[in-house]
């Protein structure tokens, strides 16, 4: 499992991070989102759903791993797309993702 993948459950663990589209969007509007990550295997319009929406209200935007690795991470099935309510989590994270 990659180093991220690793964080990302933590980061669940810790209860930061969001699940289902409708509470990552609504949390992204809010500006409590800090980081928005995207399966690279989701559909083209979820992909530009999420990235117009995270650009809009300047929130991170990252497309990486696959819904079977972002699922297995957090112990839940079939999650295209998670959310990171925490600035420490998004600063590891994206230090993880972008080496």
């Amino acid at each position: 499992m990659n180093d991220w993948l690793n964080l990302l459950g933590l980061a669940n663990k810790a209860g930061k991070i969001l699940t289902g589209e409708d509470n990552i969007l609504n949390n992204v509007r809010n500006n409590k989102a800090k980081l928005v990550i995207v399966a690279t295997d989701a559909s083209d319009n979820t992909k530009k759903q999420y990235r117009d929406k995270c650009s809009f209200y300047n929130v991170a935007y990252v497309e990486t791993g696959t819904i079977k690795e972002i699922s297995s991470a957090i112990n839940k099935i079939n999650r295209v797309a998670v959310g990171v309510c925490d600035d420490g989590f998004k600063k590891g994270l994206l230090a993880k993702i972008t080496k």
